[in-house]
């Protein structure tokens, strides 16, 4: 599958700044994609400490509920010399999300990445950077917050509040699961928060991440451990 080469990945924590700053601007936060069949889930995973990482990439056909259909799954691996620095996991993780990527035979509606969109101190998280890079309708589904402020949101599946920072919505904290932990939505590209939201709670199975990522996530750490 192919995306857009809009940088170099060889660079500085500092360059990376810069890169996230520059590229920001081109975000579209104010489409509302109304036909999204198939959605990929997408996770990154690495033993503690290792600088060799493995993503997966796997595809459902959410349009009838579950159970979900699988469409396709990828993996990669991938050796990175950029340091863990929360901001800048993009720059760590993208490289081999795209090793997964180039394995895919079928173009996905949208992309749901375990990590932040908007949701960000640079508004310019992984699923933002990454939806940019493959030109796709992209999401955030985090499990932790990295910026803003919330209050909780009520107990029933479905309950959200909005995230907050520095005045501005940057997402939506939902309950995916009654009297579970809440999951942090916000847009990457291509999309809009209502429609986010809409996506991530139609392609969940009772757990408290969508089923997309929930593979995705099962994929990638039997590829690591057999690696």
């Amino acid at each position: 599958m192919d995306y857009q080469d809009f940088h170099r990945w060889d660079v500085s924590p500092k360059e990376a700044i810069h890169i996230q700053e520059s590229l920001r601007h081109r975000l579209q936060l104010d489409i509302y994609p109304k036909r999204v069949d198939t959605v990929a889930g997408i996770d990154v995973s690495y033993n503690r400490g290792s600088h060799q990482l493995y993503a997966a990439i796997v595809t459902l056909d959410i349009k009838n509920g579950p159970p979900f259909p699988l469409i396709e799954k990828a993996t990669g691996s991938y050796k990175t010399d950029f340091p863990y620095i929360p901001g800048l996991l993009s720059f760590r993780e993208i490289p081999v999300v795209l090793k997964a990527w180039e394995r895919l035979s079928i173009r996905p509606d949208c992309i749901i990445c375990d990590g932040q969109g908007i949701a960000h101190p640079r508004r310019f998280g992984i699923a933002s950077h990454l939806g940019l890079i493959v030109d796709l309708p992209s999401i955030g589904c985090a499990k932790s917050l990295l910026t803003g402020t919330y209050r909780d949101p009520p107990t029933p599946r479905g309950g959200q509040v909005p995230l907050v920072d520095k005045e501005e919505v940057v997402g939506a904290i939902i309950r995916s699961k009654k009297d579970v932990s809440p999951i942090y939505i916000s847009q990457g590209h291509k999309i809009t928060l209502h429609r986010a939201i809409e996506i991530v709670l139609s392609a969940d199975t009772g757990y408290r991440l969508p089923e997309p990522i929930r593979m995705a996530h099962r994929l990638v750490n039997q590829k690591r451990l057999s690696s």
